[in-house]
């Protein structure tokens, strides 16, 4: 696996893992988008932004799933921990527990809940922070 910057080209297969956003792949390259790569093609990606100094957002992070519970999501959070940064955030749908597992076992704490905060289907996002 190769984690690299994401260029134009790769903006279909970031387009085919999106779901239900209200972002469009385009607009994830005016920010911190990287890919993983297996096999010569995009398995996943990762999204982030500096929000205020020392402070990240994560925006976004899939995983094809004939690729999932193979360590691509771990792989590519720790990328990004790796930044400069010294806080980061996140939100993830209630209901995402596999996400919520990933995001725990790298160090993320519940920080708080946004009620009706995704739709289709609306649902609460957890709010979580990770601290370096």
């Amino acid at each position: 696996m190769t984690i690299r910057l994401a260029a134009r080209a790769d903006l279909d297969a970031i387009a085919s893992l999106l779901g239900p956003s209200t972002w469009k792949p385009a607009d994830f390259l005016a920010h911190n988008c990287r890919v993983a790569v297996v096999d010569e093609r995009v398995a996943g990606f990762l999204v982030s932004r500096e929000v205020a100094p020392g402070e990240r957002e994560i925006l976004y992070l899939a995983v094809d799933p004939p690729y999932r519970r193979r360590g691509i999501a771990r792989e590519l959070l720790r990328d990004e921990l790796a930044r400069s940064g010294r806080a980061w955030f996140l939100e993830v749908r209630e209901s995402n527990v596999a996400a919520i597992k990933l995001y725990e076992s790298a160090g993320f704490r519940h920080a708080g809940r946004r009620p009706q905060y995704y739709s289709a289907p609306l649902e609460t996002a957890i709010v979580m922070r990770f601290f370096s």
